[in-house]
């Protein structure tokens, strides 16, 4: 087995987490730049069909492919494992391995492209024209499955080596591209929806083929002739899937949770409804910000599990940790002091100001209670714990669910607020029931 020099780092912690985090703070900030050029160019073609076509596409894209966001997630796990084994050979399986996963799940998209439009749009319940709007745009864009597949994994393994500043460079050429391409697709060429969702394609393409190229100059030893054979061994699947699997009911409850949370809005009004879709974009923010902390703890702990080094272990879950929580005090203050000014620039509706200011004091919370989840998750992510990571998420929506549906029965919009805080509460403490264990484990055997 060929290995890296041993020893943790232990000098510079505070330095080291900020360098892992910022790049992914950095990347994440700056997705929605595409979302906003798209709605932007939408917005800008003869009928609202189109603005409402790609965005329920854009949609549906969203929940298809993030779905599937595990792959990045427990690659991150494993190759960071692996890192801090320093097993080289190992490093560059595990890459394998996850490609070959997700080249099965973006093929099985492509063959199912039809149904999954079908059933996509069928529950949108979109109008005709704009529905129509929407399958040109996924007809187009569903080929880019391989490609964003295969992202996941780049990204992935990058973290896990904790070269995120090679990270934010592939995301920053898909990001460039997509923008370039989309001025260029639509107001030069005039192709429409087609050409937005072929910008977005094609940038993922391009990103998959520079992340191919900084993957292979990042590993160790990179360059040398790669196992290939490793991807017909069945038996090291196994517990990649089984992280995977359980990644995934993770990420579908936690959808299931959201779906309910914006169902029972719409059941006390479209007011309702339009405020909280508001206040939600408060967290998604916050979480842009918070998330660069988790991942940095998952490539750390990661490692720490693979060199089997508890005091490593203790000392990158006390530096995140301790960052983590103060970033999520800072953007509190932040929306504190400017988040009814952020309410009137999302809405110039009366009503709808009037109710996301009425409740825009959750939205101002809600970081500093969910940051802890988000930590927790990063920190069992890296150890590759997948079964705690699902069972904390089930209990945590087996009580949420009766819950957020008496509050919301009492207190209204109120209760619905109080729920998903308690969502974020309950998954939070059941994770950290489960941490000394983990301590445990990480222990070197007697």
């Amino acid at each position: 087995m060929t290995t890296l020099s041993g020893g943790a780092m232990r000098p510079g912690w505070h330095r080291r987490i900020w360098k892992t985090a910022v790049p992914i703070m950095v990347s994440n900030l700056a997705l929605p730049i595409v979302g906003m050029v798209d709605t932007a160019l939408a917005g800008h073609l003869p009928g609202p069909e189109y603005l409402g076509g790609v965005g329920v596409a854009a949609l549906i894209f969203s929940f298809t492919f993030w779905t599937f966001g595990f792959l990045r997630l427990s690659t991150t796990g494993y190759i960071a494992q692996a890192f801090g084994r320093g097993d080289l050979e190992e490093l560059k399986a595990i890459v394998i391995r996850a490609a070959v996963i997700a080249l099965v799940i973006a093929l099985a998209l492509i063959l199912l492209q039809s149904p999954l439009r079908w059933l996509a749009l069928d529950l949108v319940e979109a109008g005709p024209l704009v529905s129509h709007q929407a399958a040109l745009y996924f007809d187009v864009r569903i080929w880019a499955a391989p490609a964003v597949m295969g992202n996941f994994i780049i990204a992935g393994a990058l973290i896990g080596l904790q070269r995120t500043g090679l990270a934010l460079v592939v995301q920053a050429v898909i990001v460039t591209l997509n923008v370039a391409l989309d001025i260029l697709f639509v107001p030069v060429l005039g192709w429409g929806v087609e050409g937005l969702a072929a910008a977005t394609a094609i940038a993922e393409v391009a990103g998959l083929a520079t992340g191919l190229v900084v993957l292979v100059r990042a590993l160790p030893e990179g360059r040398k002739p790669w196992p290939l054979g490793t991807a017909r061994i069945l038996k090291p699947y196994r517990p990649l899937l089984a992280l995977n699997r359980d990644l995934l009911i993770r990420t579908l409850l936690l959808n299931v949770a959201f779906g309910v949370f914006i169902s029972l809005s719409a059941r006390i009004s479209d007011t309702t409804l339009a405020a909280n879709e508001i206040l939600m974009m408060f967290l998604t923010f916050a979480a842009f910000a918070l998330d660069g902390f988790a991942n940095a703890c998952e490539a750390i702990v990661g490692e720490a599990c693979g060199r089997r080094d508890p005091r490593m272990l203790g000392e990158a879950v006390r530096v995140t940790f301790l960052w983590s929580g103060l970033t999520a005090v800072v953007v509190c203050l932040g929306y504190a002091l400017g988040g009814d000014l952020l309410v009137l620039l999302f809405t110039d509706i009366p009503e709808v100001r009037a109710e996301a200011l009425a409740h825009v004091h959750y939205a101002i919370l809600m970081p500093v209670i969910g940051v802890w989840s988000f930590q927790l998750d990063g920190i069992f992510t890296g150890a590759a714990r997948g079964r705690d990571i699902r069972n904390a998420m089930i209990l945590a929506v087996l009580i949420y669910l009766p819950a957020i549906y008496l509050l919301h029965a009492g207190f209204g919009n109120d209760g619905l607020w109080l729920g998903l805080a308690l969502l974020f509460a309950v998954r939070a403490l059941a994770l950290m029931r489960h941490y000394p264990g983990l301590v445990r484990d990480v222990a070197p055997a007697p």
